[in-house]
């Protein structure tokens, strides 16, 4: 695939040296955009994990500081008389038997879907449709719980859910180009900070492998892992 003289240019700025620490990193990706929307602020991560045991697999949730700059479209399966308060808290539908319906047609145009748990039961007829797709509601990532208003809430405000892919991978966003440096690296801290403090019982030896991060069709920037690591807050 051939890049473009901005591309190219970027690459040009990250031939200094092959590893960043964090403030470094974060400066790199304001210089290295590409685009001329308002990019996202990508980080990619390898575990040295074996996710078929299931005391080496990560599936958790980390509310960013500064939020994500991206308006969720949020999805919440709830009895008829929480209808109102998720739609008031901020979901952008709201219902039980209207929603399910839409997703037994395959209609999923949602960012996240929330539940209660006393409608899981009526999630069963979708299950496997929201479960292709990585929407099934989930207590593990914070989507199935009985206080709807106050986790439509955090969702809007920042909370992201991270988990690994069958190679071991994760793959997230922690906030806009548009946003100040400051809030990118406390952003990229946190969410740091939350893969550290979700490390397997299983896992042994070397946890993290690799970290890069990237603006939208931006060129990667390696980070020091061990150097990075050593810089977060403990």
């Amino acid at each position: 695939m051939a890049h473009g003289k901005k591309y190219k240019k970027a690459i040009d700025l990250l031939k200094g040296k092959p590893f960043y620490n964090l403030a470094e990193a974060v400066d790199l990706l304001k210089k290295t955009t590409v685009t001329k929307f308002n990019g996202t602020a990508e980080i990619h991560l390898n575990l040295n994990i074996d996710p078929t045991q299931a005391d080496q697999t990560l599936r958790s949730t980390v509310a960013l500081p500064h939020g994500t700059g991206k308006k969720l479209k949020i999805a919440a399966i709830v009895p008829d008389e929480k209808v109102k308060m998720a739609l008031d808290a901020g979901a952008t539908a709201a219902g039980l038997t209207d929603l399910i319906a839409e997703f037994e047609k395959g209609k999923v145009d949602y960012d996240v879907i929330v539940a209660t748990p006393d409608v899981m039961k009526n999630l069963g007829k979708v299950a496997k449709t929201l479960g292709q797709k990585g929407m099934m509601p989930n207590p593990k990532s914070g989507t199935v719980s009985p206080d709807i208003v106050k986790t439509i809430q955090e969702l809007n405000k920042g909370r992201v859910e991270f988990r690994n892919d069958k190679e071991g991978n994760i793959h997230a966003i922690f906030g806009k180009l548009s946003f100040k440096e400051e809030e990118l690296l406390n952003n990229l801290k946190t969410f740091l900070m939350a893969i550290r403090d979700a490390k397997p019982t299983g896992v042994k030896g070397t946890y993290i492998n690799s970290i890069t991060i990237n603006s939208t069709m931006g060129p990667g920037i390696k980070l020091d892992t061990k150097t990075v690591m050593g810089e977060l807050p403990k």
